[in-house]
């Protein structure tokens, strides 16, 4: 059965009265508010940024590099450098060179300098990324923990760098990796949760007290000579060995230089200590900082 309209009940048709319209319904209000006490840590929230994430990682390479005279060469120069120099001193004036015999002492030293400066830059940079972001933090939303995360992914293309550089020191030695190198990837996360786990307390700390960004030199500094890199903590007396293993970085550099070129066991005295320490570090700042981040905003 066929329905012809009229031409009345098409423009009826058309343009349906007001009251046969369907109604709009509102779009869903987000209030954002800071919740007190203690905060639950919210993964999927990050995982749900982690565009944003990269693209903060992906300036901080850029901005680090652009405008710049050597370039990537800044990556090789530094533990090229610094290898040489302590080469020199406690190598051939201290008489280090003679407790690792065994080991050309330059490569000695290069390996426990390479996950060294990953750690030294991305603990500065972390540290002082709330302060440095504090435009962004005051005009959208997203979780604040990519702040100090984003400068530590960037200090990976440095690390590789370094890596390409140590492999080169390798190769001239002839020294060969063995199948402890295995555990290498393990080591290299060891060393940037490290970085984090310093690096959540000291930036949200910074953020409210300024003055903490001066000690954070003389801090690295310190830790620098207190970590096995120029020499081998074998020195330390065998009692004492926990005790200096509450150093977070003596298991990095001990458990990356024995993947690299350490022969017999691994140092787990010192890995297990330091990694105690660390995980201890990172789940401790992880809440200190979800709890500080509501104040960001208000004191930076």
């Amino acid at each position: 059965m066929s329905i012809q309209l009229t031409p009345a009940a098409a423009v009826a048709e058309t343009h349906p009265p007001e009251s046969a319209t369907l109604s709009v319904r509102p779009l869903p209000r987000l209030r954002i508010q800071a919740t007190p006490g203690w905060k639950a840590l919210n993964l999927r929230e990050l995982w749900q940024f982690r565009e944003l994430l990269w693209f903060l990682a992906l300036r901080d390479i850029k901005v680090r590099y652009k405008q710049t005279l050597l370039g990537v060469a800044w990556a090789v120069l530094q533990p090229l450098m610094a290898m040489l120099l302590f080469s020199v001193f406690f190598g051939r004036l201290g008489g280090f060179d003679q407790k690792t015999a065994d080991v050309p002492y330059p490569v000695f030293v290069l390996c426990g300098l390479v996950p060294w400066q990953l750690f030294s830059y991305a603990l500065t940079q972390a540290s002082n990324s709330v302060v440095a972001e504090q435009r962004l933090l005051t005009k959208v939303y997203f979780p604040r923990l990519l702040i100090p995360i984003s400068p530590i992914l960037s200090g990976v293309v440095d690390f590789g760098i370094s890596m390409v550089l140590l492999a080169g020191l390798m190769a001239y030695y002839r020294v060969l990796p063995g199948g402890a190198v295995l555990a290498l990837p393990f080591f290299m996360l060891f060393a940037v949760l490290a970085a984090l786990a310093v690096g959540l307390w000291l930036s949200a700390v910074n953020a409210i007290y300024r003055d903490v960004r001066y000690t954070i030199p003389f801090l690295i500094q310190f830790w620098l000579f207190a970590t096995p890199i120029a020499y081998p903590s074998s020195i330390v007396p065998p009692r004492w060995q926990w005790v200096y293993g509450l150093n977070p970085m003596v298991g990095v550099v001990e458990g990356f230089r024995w993947s690299l070129i350490g022969g017999g066991q691994p140092p787990w005295p010192a890995v297990v200590a330091s990694f105690l320490v660390v995980l201890a570090l990172l789940v401790s700042g992880l809440y200190y900082f979800r709890r500080m981040e509501k104040t960001f905003a208000d004191v930076v």
